[in-house]
C-alpha cells in the first residue's frame, strides 16, 4: 500500500506587503511576530516564513538585530522549520537582504527566481488616511521600481547560504519564466533536489490567479522537474484559500499567512495567522489529507535540522 501523502503548511506571518493601515492585526513588534509564529505552529504550520518590521512604525527592516529578537524565541517554543526571507522588501539591496540569513544560518530561506515588476501601487488609491507617513509612498513607488533577482544575485544567495551554511530554499516562482530559471540552477547542479517550488499567483506583474494559471504552472514544473520537487501554492489576497484548496487536491503543499492575505473570508479580516492556519488545515483534513509535522517536512525537503542553525 502506497504511503499516504503529507501536506506541508507554511505560514508567512508578516511579510513586507501589507501595512499597519490595512489591518490592526498585522504583527509588527518582535514580541508580536514571535507570538503569532508560535501560535501558527501550534495550529499546524510546519514551516514559519519570516520578515522583520521596524517596531516603531511597522516598516520592513532587514536589521539582523531585530530578527534576533524573535528567532530564538520561536525556536525555543516550537519545533517548526524557520524560513527567513532573502527577498526582503522594496528598495533593499542584496547585502541588506542577506544580512539576517547569513547571521542566522536557518534551515530554509525563500529565494525569488527572477526580477519582476511587483506592483502594489493600486493599493494607494484605497485609503484616504494612513497610520504612518511611509505607507502611501511605499505603495506608489512600486509603479516605477523593479524587484531585482538577476542570475548573478540568485547564484550569490545559493553559494553564500546554501553552499556555505547548508541552508535550502523555498524557490519562489511568480511566473512561468521563473520555473525555467530554476531549471537552469538545477541543471548546473548549483541546486540539488528535492526542490521546494513555491508557485505564486495573483501579484500584479506575475502570473494571474485563475485555476488555468495554476494548472499551467503545475504542468510546466512537472515537465521540468519530474519527481525532483515538492510543489507548494501561494495565492495573494482573496485567492489564498481557493487556490490552495485546488492545489492541495492536486498534490500541492500550501502557504497561508498575513503576508499573503489579511482576510479569513470575504470581507472578514483575519485576527491572527493561526486563524488562517486552522482554516486551511480544516480544509485539508476534509479532503482526507494528512498534515506534515515539522520533522516530516524536514525529511520531505532534506533540511539540515533545527540543531544546526545559528540562533
Amino acid at each position: 500500500m502506497a504511503e499516504k501523502r503529507k501536506v506541508i503548511i507554511t505560514c508567512a506571518v508578516t511579510g513586507s506587503v501589507h501595512t499597519p493601515t490595512m489591518t490592526p492585526y498585522l504583527p509588527i513588534t518582535p514580541d508580536q511576530i514571535a507570538q503569532e509564529s508560535i501560535a501558527a505552529a501550534e495550529a499546524g504550520a510546519a514551516v514559519i516564513h519570516l520578515h522583520a518590521r521596524n517596531p516603531e512604525d511597522g516598516s520592513p527592516t532587514p536589521d539582523p538585530k531585530v530578527f534576533m529578537q524573535f528567532l530564538p524565541r520561536i525556536k525555543q517554543n516550537t519545533d517548526a522549520v524557520i524560513n527567513i526571507t532573502t527577498g526582503g522588501s522594496l528598495g533593499m539591496s542584496l547585502e541588506d537582504r542577506l544580512a539576517a540569513p547569513k547571521l542566522a544560518q536557518p534551515e530554509l530561506c525563500s529565494l525569488n527566481m527572477g526580477s519582476m515588476n511587483f506592483a502594489l501601487f493600486h493599493v494607494a488609491e484605497k485609503f484616504d488616511k494612513w497610520k504612518y507617513p511611509w505607507e502611501k509612498a511605499y505603495f506608489e513607488k512600486t509603479k516605477e521600481i523593479i524587484i531585482s533577482n538577476t542570475f548573478a544575485q540568485i547564484e550569490r544567495v545559493i553559494r553564500e547560504l546554501g553552499h556555505t551554511h547548508g541552508t535550502r530554499f523555498e524557490c519562489e516562482c511568480y511566473d512561468i519564466g521563473h520555473l525555467y530559471t530554476l531549471a537552469h540552477f538545477l541543471d548546473t547542479k548549483l541546486l540539488e533536489p528535492p526542490l521546494f517550488v513555491q508557485t505564486i499567483f495573483g501579484i500584479m506583474g506575475g502570473i494571474g490567479a485563475h485555476p488555468e494559471d495554476l494548472a499551467h504552472m503545475r504542468r510546466t514544473a512537472d515537465r521540468l522537474f519530474g519527481s525532483d520537487y515538492q510543489w507548494s501554492i501561494l495565492a495573494a489576497g482573496r485567492h489564498q484559500m481557493s487556490l490552495a484548496t485546488i492545489g492541495a487536491a492536486q498534490g500541492a503543499n500550501v502557504r497561508v499567512g498575513l503576508e499573503d492575505s489579511i482576510y479569513l473570508g470575504k470581507g472578514e479580516l483575519a485576527k491572527s495567522n493561526a486563524d488562517q492556519v486552522r482554516k486551511i488545515r480544516a480544509i485539508l483534513e476534509n479532503l482526507s489529507l494528512d498534515i506534515a509535522t515539522p520533522d516530516e517536512a524536514r525529511a520531505m525537503l532534506k533540511l539540515k535540522g533545527g540543531d544546526k542553525v545559528a540562533f
